[in-house]
């Protein structure tokens, strides 16, 4: 477990209910964005978050379409774990996770 993805799942624990977009989670996470895509497909593909395409026109919204993650009940429960796993590590081991 990453440092970049613990900080990526503090903010969708902040609220689980939410769905986010990439560029807000850039700015939650502190992530890298060569990074941040990466962890999202992972943990897709691990069945902690679901995403999904937004339906809008994107000509009169003038934008392309967000695709929208948001935890699932498997990914919360998990995402609990990690985090509480990683802050029981000894502190010099401990990653940087701010406020958890």
């Amino acid at each position: 477990m990453t440092l970049a993805t613990l900080r990526l799942l503090q903010v969708f624990l902040a609220d689980p209910q939410a769905k986010r977009w990439g560029y807000e989670l850039l700015n939650q996470s502190e992530v890298k964005r060569s990074t941040l895509y990466p962890i999202l497909t992972r943990l897709e593909d691990q069945g902690w978050i679901e995403g999904e395409w937004e339906t809008i026109d994107e000509e009169a919204a003038g934008r392309p379409a967000r695709r929208y993650y948001r935890l699932t009940a498997e990914g919360q429960r998990c995402a609990s774990e990690a985090i509480a796993q990683a802050l029981t590590l000894p502190i010099f081991l401990r990653p940087a996770l701010g406020d958890a």
